[in-house]
């Protein structure tokens, strides 16, 4: 199949979230399966250097583009996803993406992403790509299938073409006024939700949902988590309208970046039938944070943005607690909003001996945290799909997780009598939940026996990019032609 797959932030030239993972992973993935796959994503003034190995695309230089009153031009370069024969195209257009961050919130917000859309699919017409799928991620590409149906219906290239809306977290929607819709171009008003055609505002994600062959998300249970009032974020109604539903398809995971057998960051390697290494990485981990705990100390690990969403709100009264009356060590890497950085930043002082807090991002510290840390938390409100607990799995850090999104998909919990199970799993998302989750996992450790199967059974586990693409390729099959 010919495949054009539009996403707004691709890694590892730009991140900000699991969406680049998927784009950075999935295309390479695909190609491997056989498909001629072009990936398109915005030029961003900081993504430097790391796009340095480029060439001008000759037949898409300068190319005019009217969205309404607004003019611009943009080209194309090309590059390759790393490591990869798949070609990258990045949309060069200065005037909307010399900024300091990747989203903003500037009134050209929704121009910025329209020179997306429209650029990549002007670049398949200028390169004579005629895709059999048009495959989109969030809001930022998300009036592409209805750009289809209106704009360039006309255009025989694209007449075989079907579109696939990907939803990695239904909580950003693109939201704009109404007047924005004379930027789309084509007769769209015919097409629109009711109450956007009527003066509404116009919600991009929604018209996705609306208009795409298919839509998908990055987990089964978050699938059916969108699709009720609580999980919706107000599409749960759009979501249940359609009669094909929502597929939900779990991340995969890069086992070439992330195992602890070949680990670039780690000294000491390891495999599940020798975990020596593990326990070196986690004694060197800790001499290196200064951290003067035993050995036999179960060592805690977070890495996270620090919002709302991933409920560290339940921490607040919980963790001093258990941190006073059980033998735990914690060391936490993220950044976010200020409450949470100044909470761990409090549990740092109180626990000076047994708690580390590293403001921000640090690639090596974050797959270090994975391999020596015992166990590894993440008691998330929801979760699109997760990869900090797949991680963990393959790394023998046991997770602990609350049964939402990819964490209930990926996570099963232990299980004493069948001696199944990979990690503790905890339901309601409330302050006793996790209490009772870190207490259980804390009891189980000192089991060693029990602990070092639960330890086996989660890097047994195959969450490989390879495996969740071909249930990509075959949803692509699955769509009726003509």
């Amino acid at each position: 199949m010919r495949i054009a797959f539009v996403a707004s932030e691709v890694a590892p030239f730009a991140k900000s979230g699991g969406l680049a993972d998927v784009a950075g992973a999935l295309p390479r993935h695909l190609r491997d399966l056989g498909h001629d796959i072009r990936l398109f994503v915005p030029l961003y003034s900081s993504i430097g250097q790391r796009a340095a190995d480029v060439t001008p695309l000759s037949t898409a230089q300068g190319v005019p583009l009217y969205l309404g009153p607004h003019f611009y031009r943009f080209s194309i370069v090309e590059g390759r996803l790393p490591d990869t024969n798949v070609p990258l195209y990045f949309v060069h257009c200065p005037e909307v993406y010399d900024r300091t961050t990747l989203y903003t919130d500037g009134v050209d917000e929704h121009l910025r992403f329209l020179v997306l859309q429209r650029a990549a699919l002007e670049t398949c017409q200028r390169l004579a790509f005629a895709p059999d799928i048009v495959h989109c991620n969030d809001w930022h590409t998300a009036l592409m299938p209805l750009m289809l149906k209106t704009l360039y219906a006309w255009d025989a290239l694209f007449g075989a073409t079907r579109s696939v809306m990907s939803i990695h977290n239904i909580g950003y929607q693109g939201i704009f006024a109404h007047g924005t819709i004379h930027d789309i171009g084509g007769d769209v008003r015919g097409l629109l939700e009711p109450a956007a055609a009527s003066g509404g505002p116009i919600n991009w994600l929604r018209e996705g949902v609306r208009h795409a062959h298919a839509v998908t998300t990055v987990s089964p249970t978050y699938a059916q988590e969108i699709c009720t009032p609580l999980g919706g974020h107000g599409l749960d109604a759009d979501l249940r309208a359609r009669p094909d539903g929502v597929i939900g398809i779990l991340n995969g995971v890069d086992y070439s970046e992330w195992n602890p057998a070949t680990d670039r960051y780690l000294k000491h390697h390891y495999t599940a039938d020798d975990l020596s290494g593990k326990a070196a990485t986690k004694r060197a981990l800790l001499d290196w944070l200064n951290l003067p705990v035993a050995d036999t100390t179960p060592l805690m690990g977070i890495v996270s943005r620090l919002t709302v969403q991933k409920g560290f709100d339940l921490l607040f009264d919980t963790l001093p607690e258990i941190l006073a009356t059980r033998d735990l060590a914690l060391v936490a890497l993220g950044s976010g909003e200020a409450r949470y950085e100044d909470f761990f930043a409090r549990l740092q002082h109180r626990f000076p001996d047994r708690v580390v807090f590293h403001r921000g991002y640090h690639d090596e510290l974050a797959h270090l945290i994975e391999a020596a840390s015992d166990m590894f938390l993440m008691p998330s409100m929801y979760e699109p799909c997760g990869l900090n607990q797949m991680y963990s799995l393959k790394y023998g850090t046991v997770p602990i997780v609350r049964r939402t999104g990819g964490l209930a998909d990926s996570v099963q919990m232990w299980d004493p009598s069948t001696r199944q199970g990979t990690g503790i799993v905890f339901n309601d998302f409330d302050a006793g939940g996790v209490w009772w989750a870190i207490h259980t996992a804390l009891d189980l450790y000192k089991d060693r026996d029990a602990w070092l199967q639960i330890v086996r059974n989660g890097m047994a586990q195959d969450f490989s990019w390879e495996r969740q693409a071909r249930e990509y390729e075959a949803m692509y099959l699955a769509l009726p032609r003509g």
